[in-house]
């Protein structure tokens, strides 16, 4: 199987390129016609004479473009003549000595378009016609030329010249029998057989013989006007119907055998005509109109397949209406009036004072006042009969008609008449006006239109052109404008038209600033207000915190003692002259520094470092105290008077005491180091 696909494979692709061969091959002559040779000294190139004349004869060589022709093989072909003269003569168009003029080069290939071309002039001495057995000095003329060629059919002419001699010529290019195109390499051969009815053109492109089209042009054309899909061909001006269809032109179908009175659209239908029924149309349910079996003009009913009913006219009776009644023996005439029977009834001759269709009616006098409307009645005919004369605005017989001034539509546009009494008037349409409404009113003229709204007057009306932002019949609708169609906000901010002046908004995202978000908020201005701003506020600010913080610590520095100090003291009742106790006695505070000042004996003073003092909140005003024997680390002695001074290290917290004597009101006190905020000395009162 796997070598079969192979074999279909390879044969396959042989059809291709042979194919391509065929048609990448070309075909074609280039043509070469001597006219003269002029050797007026009849010498060689060398300049030797001939003996006793130069028997000339032309070698031709055609060769591929070279830009400097050079020897070598004549690639595109060469040839040969017999000798054509002596010394200077003019060369026939036919053959010379068996020659033949023009020369013939044909070539199997595409014409390239360029050539290079040699032609030889040489002289033979002999019979031997060879260029390569005679010796080179035999050589008359050479001359060499390139250049480029298309195929045609006209001749182009040549002429070169040398010191010795001259030679005239001309040439071009065909393309054999069934080559053609540009460069000879579309093959069209024309036939009229199976595989195609052609010629072929100019150009190699085919062209179909009459009846005939397609690409190869094997499709006949079939007979003009038959139906494409319902008809074909084998050959031109034919149609040749397919199953089910009929006629010159196949448009016909064929309905079912056996249908007498239907058609089809479709082959083998039977659609029944009107007043048939059946599966083959053979019933006739129109009986009235097949048939016409009612006479005297009485009117068919069909009742059913071959049944019908006749309807007759009055005067007539029968199945058929075909028995003739008479009228008058029903005796339809009145007070006496005698029948007469006509062909399409019958009519009534009345007596002298009736009258009507029966002589139904009795004749009227003046005396039955028989006139209306305050006609007057005048007899005539000696009381036989009466007129009437009508007031204004009556007629009739009787008066009995009132008259209508309109009937002759004197109102024009459509106007409305109206009777009013012995005159009539018209009711105009809007836009118009006049007696008879024949003049038409502008209806712009009232300038109906609101807010500048354009007016058009027309035939039944108007029409207002609104200005934008308005609608409305008059233009009195106010609208939106999309203020936001042209898309105005940039960077994806949010547009919102403003109803009340049709106006755009735009809802900026974070980061963005302008009318229309253009501005990204973290690009510099012009001048930079923005730090500017931010940078003398923050002062002004800390300007301001400055001032509360000074105004705090003065309030804070001249506030008295309110007395709400916690007191630890339970030493009120001691003695003056008993010890107090160091640990009865304890406050917190920070680190403080104790100062000794003594006056101008300075050999009893000291200034102690406390790094914490634990002492006592006194209620009250700070007092004097005696602080005898040592403080505590400290190696002066205190039982002199002295004033003792203690420091925070707040340069603001500054206490004094003075020493006493031991008998003097106050004891003793023993401070405790401990971290607190405060700048107070506690005493005992």
């Amino acid at each position: 199987m796997a070598a079969a696909s192979w074999s279909a494979s390879g044969w396959a692709l042989l059809l291709l390129v042979a194919l391509w061969q065929q048609r990448a091959a070309g075909s074609g002559v280039f043509q070469l016609q001597l006219q003269e040779f002029v050797n007026e000294r009849g010498v060689l190139a060398s300049g030797r004479p001939c003996e006793p004349g130069c028997r000339t004869f032309f070698r031709v060589c055609l060769k591929h473009f070279q830009a400097i022709v050079s020897p070598g093989p004549c690639t595109f072909g060469s040839v040969s003549t017999p000798v054509l003269g002596t010394n200077s003569f003019a060369v026939r168009d036919d053959s010379s000595g068996g020659g033949r003029n023009p020369l013939q080069l044909p070539f199997n290939f595409t014409w390239p378009g360029t050539f290079s071309l040699i032609i030889e002039a040489w002289h033979a001495p002999g019979d031997d016609l060879r260029p390569e057995a005679l010796p080179p000095d035999a050589l008359i003329s050479k001359i060499a030329i390139q250049g480029s060629l298309a195929v045609g059919q006209n001749w182009l002419l040549d002429e070169q010249t040398s010191t010795l001699t001259r030679l005239r010529y001309s040439y071009r290019v065909i393309c054999s029998d069934n080559y053609y195109g540009d460069n000879c390499s579309r093959l069209c051969k024309k036939r009229n057989d199976h595989f195609g009815h052609y010629v072929c053109q100019p150009d190699g492109n085919l062209s179909c013989l009459p009846g005939w089209t397609g690409e190869y042009c094997q499709q006949p054309i079939c007979l003009s006007g038959c139906h494409e899909q319902n008809g074909y061909c084998s050959k031109p001006a034919e149609c040749l119907c397919r199953p089910g269809w009929q006629g010159r032109l196949c448009n016909e179908c064929i309905p079912h055998n056996g249908c007498r009175h239907g058609t089809c659209s479709t082959p083998w239908q039977c659609t029944c005509d009107e007043g048939w029924g059946g599966l083959f149309c053979d019933q006739d349910l129109n009986y009235c109109t097949h048939h016409s079996p009612c006479k005297n003009g009485a009117t068919c009913s069909n009742s059913g397949q071959r049944s019908y009913t006749c309807t007759c006219r009055p005067g007539y009776t029968g199945v058929d209406c075909e028995l003739e009644l008479s009228e008058c023996d029903s005796n339809p005439c009145r007070n006496g009036g005698s029948c007469k029977d006509q062909e399409d009834g019958y009519h009534c001759l009345c007596p002298p004072g009736y009258y009507g269709l029966h002589c139904e009616h009795s004749t009227l006098s003046c005396a039955d006042s028989p006139c209306f409307n305050g006609g007057s009645c005048r007899e005539r005919n000696q009381g036989a009969s009466y007129a009437c004369e009508c007031p204004p605005n009556f007629t009739g017989s009787n008066c009995e008609k009132k008259v209508d001034r309109c009937t002759s539509n004197p109102c024009a546009n459509g106007g409305q008449c109206l009777n009013r009494g012995p005159s009539r008037m018209c009711r105009c349409r809007p836009g118009f006006t006049g007696t008879y409404c024949e003049r038409h009113v502008s209806d712009c003229a009232r300038n109906p239109c609101a807010h500048g709204g354009t007016c058009h007057d027309l035939e039944n009306g108007l029409m207002c052109t609104c200005p934008a932002g308005f609608s409305g019949r008059r233009c009195e609708v106010r609208t939106s404008i999309d203020a936001c169609a042209s898309s105005p906000c940039f960077n994806r901010a949010t547009c919102y038209t403003d109803l009340s002046t049709d106006t755009f908004v735009c809802n900026c995202p974070y980061g963005f600033v302008g009318s229309r978000c253009e501005f990204p908020v973290g690009l510099p201005p012009s001048f930079p207000w923005v730090a500017v701003s931010l940078g003398v506020g923050l002062a002004v600010l800390l300007v301001l915190l400055g001032m509360v913080a000074v105004a705090v610590r003065q309030l804070r520095l001249r506030r008295p003692d309110d007395g709400s100090r916690e007191a630890m003291n339970n030493l009120s009742d001691f003695q003056k002259d008993n010890l107090i106790p160091a640990a009865q006695l304890k406050n917190t505070n920070q680190k403080k520094e104790l100062e000794v000042d003594c006056g101008l004996d300075k050999s009893n003073c000291g200034k102690q470092q406390n790094h914490t003092l634990d002492y006592n909140l006194a209620p009250g005003p700070l007092g004097r105290g005696t602080m005898p024997g040592k403080f505590p680390h400290s190696d002066k002695s205190l039982g002199e008077k002295a004033p003792l001074r203690l420091h925070s290290e707040k340069p603001e917290c500054r206490i004094s005491a003075i020493c006493s004597p031991r008998d003097s009101m106050y004891q003793s006190v023993c401070l405790i180091s401990e971290e607190r905020n405060e700048c107070v000395i506690a005493t005992e009162v």
